[in-house]
């Protein structure tokens, strides 16, 4: 669960993202040859984010298609859609949604022009990607190939370093055995840390701060990312200690147009997991944020970036810079960079597949300004008593916080980040306002 909210004018409240409007005199006509409508969107996923694609859709006269596993079948995304259909059946929930074929098959069955894969799940998945180019069905993403280098962070990285973008010392590729990592450790020094090649979210992922962790943590990372991705691959990385966080927003078309749309700071983490997004990011040195702007979009066109994704970079105690991955799909963080930036990506992604070019859709770098700023915080429920591992249940206690005589207080951007942490704790819930 999100909770989000904006600072505008020095106050604090809850906006609705305002949408960018098409003029039908464009100042930029893509080829015509190239446009091709949508009529009829199916979203590969479930829960929020499917919701979030209908509304999109529905606001721009596209029919919805939503697909529901058996346990999920009356679940909210199936209500608000045009038409729902049932996939894996005799499936896992998790399994169902996983079910490429049948995917495939329910979309080339009910005329689906185009399919969005939301997050999670098939979201940076090359064979579905692939999947839905050779069924004749759009994938609302980048190309297969892109997502598949992206996918790749030893080809990400390699990309990044041919495009001038510095990276984190590193291993070349994955490595083979323990001894490679010892190598390693041996020549950049402790900490180092293990990460996934295929896969990301915190598994697969170790920090080491001494040569007797190494061996364990070694197998434990291996294991999780086998477990977790189907390939145990893992690459070595210096590890860069209590770095900021920083991720940048970027947008591509068809015709090699790359803009970005700032950047959000995620720092704070729990488990490699995002607490907290706050865009734009406070405190920022202006050169610093120049500097990763240029390199994100610089990224992007050297790989030929269609549709929306994010550039991961972290940033250190001396305001060095290193590039970490692409996300080559809609985050869930998405929303605080519509509110301060006004472009609702999720339209944009709808347009670009359909053949428009960002200047045709008034999307162009010199036109996109921050307008106050946004916060979105996640709100997890843990069981203590099983080690905070993720669980279920009713929110019981909420904590409203107000200003002197009732009035809401205006809180900056900065003390509502600084007060979101200090009252993170698995047996409490917050609610500010």
């Amino acid at each position: 669960m999100m909770l989000r909210y904006t600072v505008v004018r020095g106050g604090l409240g809850l906006l609705a993202v305002r949408r960018a409007c098409l003029s039908p005199r464009f100042s930029h006509s893509a080829p015509q040859s190239e446009y091709r409508p949508i009529k009829k969107v199916m979203v590969a996923n479930r829960g929020e984010i499917a919701i979030r694609v209908f509304r999109a859709c529905t606001e721009l006269g596209i029919r919805t298609v939503a697909v529901y596993s058996e346990q999920d079948t009356g679940q909210m995304h199936r209500q608000k859609a045009d038409e729902a259909y049932l996939i894996g059946k005799g499936l896992a929930p998790v399994a169902a949604y996983l079910d490429i074929p049948n995917i495939i098959q329910v979309a080339k069955d009910n005329n689906v022009d185009a399919i969005h894969p939301g997050y999670g799940f098939l979201s940076e998945r090359s064979d579905f990607a692939q999947a839905c180019q050779d069924a004749g069905v759009r994938f609302i993403g980048p190309s297969p190939e892109t997502v598949r280098k992206m996918g790749d962070k030893v080809e990400a990285r390699s990309l990044a370093i041919s495009a001038g973008v510095p990276v984190v010392p590193g291993t070349d590729g994955p490595i083979s055995c323990l001894q490679d990592a010892q190598v390693f450790a041996e020549t950049y020094g402790f900490p180092v840390i293990f990460k996934a090649a295929y896969g990301g979210g915190g598994r697969g992922m170790r920090v080491v701060r001494e040569y007797e962790e190494l061996e364990e943590n070694y197998q434990r990372a291996y294991s999780e990312a086998l477990s977790a991705f189907g390939n145990g691959a893992l690459f070595v990385e210096k590890f860069i200690e209590k770095p900021r966080h920083i991720e940048v927003q970027i947008l591509g078309d068809k015709y090699g147009n790359v803009v970005h749309l700032y950047e959000r700071d995620c720092s704070i983490q729990r488990r490699h997991q995002k607490v907290v997004e706050i865009a734009p990011a406070f405190q920022l040195d202006p050169h610093l944020r120049n500097r990763l702007h240029a390199d994100a979009v610089n990224l992007a066109k050297k790989v030929g970036y269609e549709n929306a994704g994010t550039v991961e970079f972290l940033v250190d105690r001396n305001n060095k810079h290193f590039f970490i991955e692409v996300n080559s799909r809609l985050q869930v963080e998405h929303t605080v960079t519509e509110e301060i930036t006004d472009v609702d990506l999720v339209h944009a992604q709808l347009h670009v597949c359909e053949g428009r070019s960002l200047p045709e859709l008034g999307i162009k770098q010199d036109k996109i300004r921050v307008n106050g700023c946004a916060i979105q915080c996640r709100v997890t429920t843990e069981d203590p008593s099983r080690g905070f591992q993720p669980d279920t249940g009713r929110i019981e206690v909420g904590l409203i916080l107000k200003g002197l005589e009732g009035r809401d207080h205006v809180w900056t951007a900065e003390t509502l980040l600084l007060l979101t942490c200090r009252l993170q704790s698995p047996e409490k819930v917050c609610r500010l306002r």
